[in-house]
């Protein structure tokens, strides 16, 4: 076990490379199982997760050749449509397998997910939305098996948008008999990334980006290559880095318009971001401004990055208000930044943040993957030595975050750790 060791506070100034998204690298490698044959993907990030998701592939069978930032993926000899709870339960996102086996073998066997515990993410939108499309499905001992012949298209309206439950519909409708519609779509970048991959092995999928994304069924998908969008959360983190720390920081290989959003309430808070391609710089060069935030599905302020914003909040000159919408468990950060000396009070799914006062370093203990990311932030500008256990988390998300950070000035470092 490891911890993340963090001097503070500190200034960052210099410019680094934004990593390809998790979020779409999960995805497209799962999307790889509809075709027979070799795929491959670059600007892959070196992660937990994405080397779990590569593992389960492994173990179905598929040939795995892990040279990153490129993954090739030979699925020919794919036939264990099986993904067992030792791999699943470390995270939610190997549910996306379940669509691509059902579309490509008839059937699938998958464990019930875990993941990070920000709260209840149930699975039901998924199955209700396979059954619509002719899915037999049992929940026996832990795993849900799902048989079909052959899907049929369907009409599918989420009664809420679910990232995850749209992929896994997009997939596996590439195959079926007939066309599925699906209404309320999720409408993130990583939702039109899959949608162009699927196309790239011949699929016809349409409306990705939009609230509704239609699929014809073909009988046969092709191997393709690709290459995964860079990480909007990863670039949020490292504009907030930036801000707090009070310097000038580039980010390269990032697309301004994926965080649009996040550059608006930053320019709002009185921090200078300009873009140019696929670059953001930013500069706080005065005081920061209270932030009112509200998370919502994209195009609009990211869950992701509420626990981030909050130690934004907290650099920030006056009170500020974050509301959550989208999880009911997710400000499990607020008690180990009340221990550095933060001044903040929940009041239903709301946080209130007063800023402006000086952070003292603590040990701190992670509890979920942005959290981790969060505390590490909370470390910069805290006056000490902050040591942030549970990193584990954060390695799931964040390529090299220490290299990166250090590459920009900051003094921090990781170290064994015997805490849990």
């Amino acid at each position: 076990m490891e911890k993340i060791i963090v001097e503070g506070p500190a200034k960052l100034e210099g410019a680094i490379e934004i990593s390809g998204a998790k979020n779409a690298a999960l995805p497209l490698i799962c999307a790889t199982i509809l075709a027979k044959g070799q795929n491959v993907i670059t600007n892959v990030p070196r992660l937990g997760d994405v080397r779990t998701i590569l593992k389960l592939l492994a173990i179905m069978g598929c040939d795995v050749n892990m040279a990153w930032p490129k993954v090739e993926i030979d699925t020919t000899d794919l036939d264990n449509p099986m993904a067992p709870y030792e791999l699943v339960k470390t995270m939610r996102a190997a549910i996306l397998v379940l669509g691509p086996l059902v579309a490509r073998f008839g059937k699938a066997k998958v464990s019930l997910p875990g993941g990070c515990a920000i709260g209840a993410r149930p699975i039901n939108l998924h199955l209700t939305a396979l059954q619509a499309m002719g899915a037999e499905i049992r929940i026996l001992n832990g795993y849900v098996e799902v048989e079909s012949k052959r899907l049929h298209g369907a009409v599918i309206n989420f009664p809420m948008v679910t990232v995850g439950g749209t992929e896994n519909i997009m997939m596996a409708a590439t195959l079926a008999k007939g066309t599925t519609v699906i209404e309320n779509a999720a409408r993130e970048p990583e939702i039109e990334d899959l949608a162009i991959l699927l196309n790239k092995m011949g699929a016809r999928v349409h409306g990705a980006g939009t609230s509704t994304i239609t699929i014809e069924g073909v009988d046969e998908l092709f191997p393709a290559n690709h290459s995964v969008i860079p990480d909007r959360i990863e670039t949020g983190t490292f504009m907030v880095a930036a801000a707090i720390g009070g310097g000038r920081v580039t980010l390269n290989n990032a697309e301004p318009l994926h965080v649009q959003n996040i550059i608006d309430k930053m320019r709002a808070s009185n921090i200078e971001v300009t873009t140019s391609g696929r670059s953001i710089t930013i500069h706080a060069k005065g005081d920061i401004h209270p932030i009112d935030v509200i998370t919502q599905p994209y195009p609009l302020f990211p869950t992701d990055m509420q626990a981030q914003f909050m130690v934004l909040a907290l650099k920030a000159q006056g009170t500020s208000m974050i509301t959550e919408s989208i999880f009911e468990n997710r400000y499990m950060h607020v008690p180990e930044l009340l221990r550095m000396g933060a001044s903040i009070d929940i009041n239903g799914h709301t946080a209130i943040i007063r800023g402006g006062k000086p952070l003292s370093a603590a040990t701190v203990m992670a509890t979920d993957l942005r959290a981790s990311a969060s505390l590490v932030l909370a470390g910069l500008i805290a006056e000490g030595t902050t040591e942030v256990l549970r990193i584990y988390h954060l390695d799931r998300g964040y390529e090299n975050i220490v290299e990166k950070l250090n590459a920009l000035g900051a003094n921090i470092r990781r170290a064994k750790s015997e805490m849990y």
